[in-house]
């Protein structure tokens, strides 16, 4: 298990590389070139900059999150080819200074969806928070403005330039379902999976967060059924799952632990977290301790050990503790208290088999 902590920059991140290296055991840093625009090509020099400063903290640059697809391809439109191009020479561009795993999503508009950033828990901390009902008769402006008013800081999957065009988008999205969806997935997985086995890239798509429709907008990363799909469009390793258990977990249906059991292979990185379900289907994120949600962390784990898992892990979403003023879900001690309950798992079934 490879520990690794996601980072946002040196201008765009209230946590920085030296906070960081405090934390025992994190060995990498999850990054990307935030500045970018989805559908920018990412320049060698721009690259180098930022790989060579993450290194010159001591963390290895392994796994980038995310490059961010443009919505053309995911509309399959005449324009996606250049996009896609662009998309291509990144990943060459990435891989000549190192890395190994791009996450990405292929999620229509909107990326992780939540209707509270600072959702009060029981404790006193507060979290994101995902209210079904809400959404089910919520205008998605109002959702924009509720996201957009959380924090000066960018939000991934909420860029000004992509929310600006949000009535435009909904209205290209009423001529695509989920097989048009899957088919335009497919085109962009042959045009990119060849270049990622030619520079040894695996990438790892990110399960739909939560994982069924939104706004009436198709969603097809789902479950184990996609996972079964993404396999049968291309069985390559370059064609890889970002295993996140807190996104797909957020359905009941999914079996977290059977899902990492089975696919774990798959999976050179994974988001762990937790989050608590509710009867109606609304769910609230939550610490990564097991008995605080309704995800089996413990059971997770305890299979990515069974399996002798050599990927990388971070902790995902974190709650906002101790009147600490961070990007909504990113902030530096409850991650780091996720990585601590992580680490001492992972330690403890070290134990139980020996040192193994």
């Amino acid at each position: 298990m490879n520990i690794t902590f996601r980072w946002y920059g040196r201008n765009n991140d209230t946590v920085t590389l030296d906070h960081i290296r405090q934390i025992p055991n994190v060995k990498g840093i999850v990054w990307a070139l935030h500045q970018k625009a989805a559908g920018e090509l990412w320049t060698k020099e721009e690259i180098k900059e930022e790989a060579e400063y993450i290194q010159s903290k001591g963390f290895h640059i392994d796994v980038v999150e995310s490059v961010n697809v443009h919505e053309d391809i995911k509309l399959g439109l005449g324009s996606r080819d250049l996009y896609i191009e662009n998309y291509k020479q990144t990943i060459r561009n990435l891989a000549e200074v190192g890395v190994k795993v791009i996450c990405y999503n292929f999620m229509p508009i909107f990326d992780w969806t939540r209707t509270d950033m600072f959702h009060p828990l029981e404790d006193g901390s507060t979290a994101l928070y995902f209210d079904k009902e809400k959404v089910q008769s919520l205008d998605p402006q109002q959702l924009v403005k509720t996201v957009s008013e959380a924090s000066d800081l960018t939000l991934p999957g909420w860029e000004p330039e992509r929310m600006a065009r949000i009535a435009e988008l909904f209205e290209a999205y009423k001529e695509v379902d989920e097989q048009k969806l899957w088919n335009n997935l497919r085109y962009f997985l042959d045009a990119i999976i060849p270049v990622a086995e030619e520079v040894g890239i695996r990438m790892a798509i990110h399960p739909d967060d939560p994982p069924y429709s939104i706004f009436g907008l198709p969603r097809i990363i789902t479950g184990a059924a996609s996972y079964e799909k993404l396999i049968e469009i291309n069985d390559s390793l370059a064609n890889s799952f970002t295993f996140c258990s807190g996104s797909m977990g957020a359905s009941p249906d999914n079996d977290m632990v059977a899902i990492a059991e089975k696919y774990a292979y798959r999976s050179p990185f994974a988001h762990i977290r937790n989050v608590k379900i509710y009867e109606n289907g609304s769910f609230a994120e939550t610490s990564h301790f097991t008995s605080d949600g309704s995800i089996d962390i413990k059971g997770i784990v305890k299979t990515l050990h069974e399996q002798n898992y050599t990927g990388y892990v971070r902790p995902d979403h974190g709650r906002h503790l101790w009147g600490e003023v961070c990007r909504p879900g990113y902030g530096l001690y409850d991650r780091a208290l996720g990585i601590m309950y992580l680490n001492g798992l992972w330690d403890a079934y070290s134990e139980q088999t020996g040192g193994k």
